[in-house]
């Protein structure tokens, strides 16, 4: 597969996090460059299939290598990440085309019960809250609990959006939700102290389909405002790539 090809790789640091795993850090201003090392590299890692290394998890500019002591160590697992970087720094990662996911939400109401709340905060209507939400497409910067949650940069609000101050015990699945400078999609009900201002009617996580999620970190997602009457034309329906 052709290599894409990347700038210069910010600095990294390698820690060790506890005696089965591997913590490495970019650290530099540039987000993007942080965010495309340590991507490009959990998709090294993976591909090298490396004895007792089990995966690699990475975040915004961060990587958590996961093995098994009883198989490798640290110290040949921090070889092999060095030897990663080391080898994306001369051919780059590899080419990938990102998929496009367009998600249908209801806002406000019983679908979005902290809209209200968001646009007061952020001085603003209602109806620029989801302006501004639907404006553009979100990178997935990566894939967080429960069950695979997209995890994107929020939209251009004027301020961070604060979390509740007493959490939810249910959010139910397909909430659509924004925290701080973040946004997100929960793929299950779980407990949840974000921001709910819609949600989706299709359905994110499919328990019988392998990979779980339809998406990967990388990938882009856009909203679309549908109204309450449109719900259940759309519920039952699984995410899918529009391209």
């Amino acid at each position: 597969m052709p290599a894409t090809p990347t700038p210069a790789q910010p600095p990294v640091e390698v820690f060790e996090s506890g005696d089965a795993a591997l913590r490495v850090v970019t650290s530099s201003p540039d987000r993007e460059a942080n965010w495309a090392t340590v991507h490009a590299l959990a998709g090294w890692l993976d591909a090298a299939g490396i004895d007792g290394v089990h995966g690699a998890v990475p975040t915004y500019d961060s990587l958590l290598v996961e093995f098994d002591p009883g198989v490798t160590s640290a110290r040949q697992v921090r070889a092999f990440v060095l030897l990663g970087l080391r080898q994306l720094e001369f051919t780059g990662a590899p080419a990938r085309e990102p998929r496009e996911f367009l998600v249908p939400v209801v806002y406000g109401g019983e679908y979005g019960p902290d809209l209200e709340r968001v646009a007061e905060q952020q001085q603003l209507s209602v109806e620029d809250i989801i302006a501004l939400h639907t404006t553009k497409s979100y990178v997935i910067r990566c894939l967080g609990a429960p069950a695979g949650s997209p995890m994107m940069d929020g939209p251009d609000f004027p301020f961070p959006v604060p979390r509740l101050k007493d959490p939810r015990l249910s959010v139910p699945a397909g909430a659509v939700s924004v925290a701080g400078r973040q946004a997100v999609i929960a793929p299950a009900a779980a407990p949840g102290g974000w921001c709910v201002i819609g949600q989706t009617p299709l359905t994110v996580l499919d328990v019988a389909a392998e990979p779980l999620v339809p998406y990967v970190p990388g990938d882009t997602l856009r909203f679309q405002q549908i109204q309450p009457e449109e719900f259940a034309k759309y519920a039952g329906r699984k995410l899918e790539a529009t391209q």
